[in-house]
């Protein structure tokens, strides 16, 4: 390394700051402590990287966080970056949540994994300036057989000037090629497809237009807000859970006309997402059938996809924005979800 890269702007404390919004399984760790590396061991920066998350499943919410500095610049703090001057959301999903936005100054950068439009989605987020930019790392990373992170890495490198992409590919060369060989060619070509297929624009607010608030999440009940006693008057309930979030992409489609009601799918789907109801057979016999999905609850794991032996009835499909929303069908009571395991064992017996 000839020459340390100047960073563009920097905070009070000389960091620029990376926060990257992502689930569980869609590789955000990962691309944090690439970008790090890269950052640090090929470029001559100082960094820090690291990650916070709950439990490690795929679909949980995950934030990883990069800070980069001057070389004569020591990282003397591992907080959480609340202002960052790059934003990357993983998921389009999380943009429902108001933190995921929080934190930005008027000039970040906020790129999105999408398949809308940079119109479309300068539009949906709403911001006066900074820039906006959206690549389709999901549809790269399905037709390279990969994972998103590294196409983010290459829309990242391409919208920081100061990193270097060659940097980058020599990074992820080096990650996969000692565990997956196999991988190391297909993981650059998603770099280079996320570093070309990204479209950005800046947009020129007001001399006004302000930084956003950072706003903490918080827990719902706390020393204040807690039950007197501390009694917790609704455990183990989930049905007020939204597990929409979760899904990294891939939604089960329903076809009705292909179902036979054999209950393969309700029997390995983790989250009873399935709803049943009462109806007749031909002999006009009280049995069971699939109604229809409840995605309120459904991460897209996809298993029900697998178990169903019926040709056509599920299938996987790439989720497109209200698809959900309009083929979801409620359950009618609460709990419903176990009621057709239930049946299931009924009519087969």
């Amino acid at each position: 390394m000839d020459q340390v890269p100047q960073l563009p702007v920097t905070n009070s404390l000389g960091f620029y700051e990376i926060r990257f919004e992502s689930i569980g399984g869609l590789g955000a760790h990962l691309a944090g402590q690439m970008l790090a590396e890269a950052a640090v061991l090929r470029m001559g920066l100082n960094g820090a990287h690291f990650s916070s998350y709950g439990s490690e499943k795929k679909g949980s919410p995950v934030k990883s966080f990069v800070r980069v500095c001057a070389p004569t610049q020591q990282v003397r703090t591992n907080s959480p970056v609340e202002r960052p001057h790059m934003l990357v959301v993983f998921h389009e999903r999380l943009l429902r949540h108001k933190e995921v936005l929080s934190g930005l100054y008027p000039d970040s950068i906020v790129l999105v994994n999408t398949a809308h439009t940079l119109d479309e989605m300068k539009k949906r987020l709403g911001l006066a300036s900074g820039t906006v930019a959206v690549v389709d790392a999901l549809k790269i990373a399905v037709e390279e057989k990969t994972r998103v992170n590294t196409a983010m890495l290459g829309a990242i490198a391409r919208l920081l000037p100061f990193l270097e992409s060659q940097a980058m590919r020599d990074t992820i060369r080096a990650t996969f090629e000692h565990r997956y060989p196999q991988l190391v060619e297909a993981n650059l070509r998603t770099f280079d497809r996320g570093y070309n297929e990204v479209q950005k624009e800046t947009l020129h607010g007001t001399a006004t237009a302000q930084a956003t608030e950072f706003v903490r999440a918080r827990p719902q009940l706390g020393y204040v807000t807690a039950p007197v006693g501390g009694v917790i008057v609704n455990p183990g309930n989930n049905v007020l859970k939204d597990l929409s979030a979760y899904r990294s992409g891939f939604i089960p489609a329903f076809d009705r006309t292909k179902c036979i009601d054999c209950g393969q799918c309700d029997l390995v789907c983790p989250d009873f997402c399935f709803v049943w109801e009462k109806t007749l057979d031909k002999r006009q016999r009280p049995v069971m059938s699939l109604k229809g999905i409840d995605y309120q609850y459904c991460k897209g794991c996809l298993k029900c996809v697998e178990a169903c032996p019926a040709d056509g009835a599920l299938t996987s499909i790439r989720e497109v924005e209200g698809y959900a929303e309009e083929h979801t069908v409620k359950h009618s009571w609460i709990p419903a979800s176990r009621h057709s395991v239930s049946a299931v064992a009924t009519r087969a017996s």
